[in-house]
């Protein structure tokens, strides 16, 4: 297996922060994310490369596994366990016998990288456990629905349910890299990222929005029609309603995780929207009411 620069994939230094690589791998898996280059095969691999290097690079303990052992990072566990027992036996040896040999360090290196004679060729490990990134807009995770994700080469379908949170990360058993010997396959992480919403504003399950109503509305009363994630409700607006004014819809918010049928509140403050361009009509009734209503 040829060696891969992953810090130079990102294009980030190997002294780089866990902030750096993250805001490095966002910017090229946005660039070259496959909705945004359909059919285009470079691209397709070049994201292909991105998710690979931040897989490793983004998880501390793979960082450092692959700074220190380079293209055979993911063997870095039993490299250790074999060395700790390497250095037991010699410990053993040297106790009973006085000396022991260097050439027995390069034993261990064949059982693993090479031929994998004797006992550890029959250790089972772990697969690789994968790490991804899933963008979505608040209006997708208002509702279960089913998704189909390419990880290391592989079509992963999986159903996302209602009301995940933003930075939230869930674990698919068994979806990451192959075991060794035999043994299970490591697992798959998904970090969801959701978008901001233009006009609603979503704390944990509850919702949050602006509604503008002319200065009519406000002073004498009526009916106006709001947006709601699930559709268009009417409100009674109550005379003389003040600019700031907020009112709940119970049971309009986000629906909870994992809690079907279950959902926030929505929130809702009027802005009053004053009228601009008077007719002279207009700023004759004003002034009639300004004598009526002194400031």
């Amino acid at each position: 297996m040829a060696f891969i620069d992953y810090y130079k994939i990102l294009g980030v230094d190997k002294k780089a922060s866990e902030s750096e690589i993250k805001k490095a791998y966002r910017k090229l898996a946005r660039k070259y994310h496959p909705d945004l280059n359909p059919n285009d095969a470079i691209a397709e691999k070049k994201f292909k490369e991105i998710n690979e290097a931040n897989e490793v690079l983004s998880n501390p303990e793979n960082r450092k596994k692959y700074d220190e052992y380079g293209k055979d990072w993911k063997h870095a566990d039993e490299f250790e366990k074999a060395k700790q027992q390497q250095h037991y036996q010699q410990s053993r040896q040297q106790q009973s016998t006085g000396n022991f040999s260097d050439s027995d360090y390069s034993d261990f290196f064949e059982s693993i990288f090479g031929n994998r004679s004797g006992r550890s060729a029959n250790i089972r490990y772990k697969g690789q456990d994968f790490n991804a990134e899933l963008h979505l807009t608040l209006k997708e995770v208002y509702t279960t629905h089913k998704r189909t994700l390419t990880i290391d080469g592989k079509k992963i379908g999986l159903t996302i349910p209602a009301g995940v949170k933003n930075d939230q990360v869930i674990k698919i058993a068994g979806k990451g890299g192959k075991g060794v010997n035999g043994g299970p396959n490591g697992d798959l992480y998904i970090r969801f990222i959701i978008a901001e919403h233009p006009n609603f504003k979503r704390d944990r399950n509850d919702l949050y929005t602006t509604v503008n109503i002319g200065l009519n509305l406000a002073m004498l009363g009526g009916e106006v029609v709001v947006d709601t994630f699930d559709g268009k409700v009417k409100l009674k607006v109550k005379p003389e309603t003040q600019s700031g004014t907020k009112v709940k819809l119970k049971g309009k918010g986000f629906p909870i995780y994992k809690k079907e049928g279950h959902f926030g509140d929505l929130y809702i403050t009027y802005k009053v929207q004053l009228p601009t361009n008077l007719s002279d009509k207009e700023k004759e009734l004003f002034k009639e009411l300004s004598k009526l209503r002194p400031s």
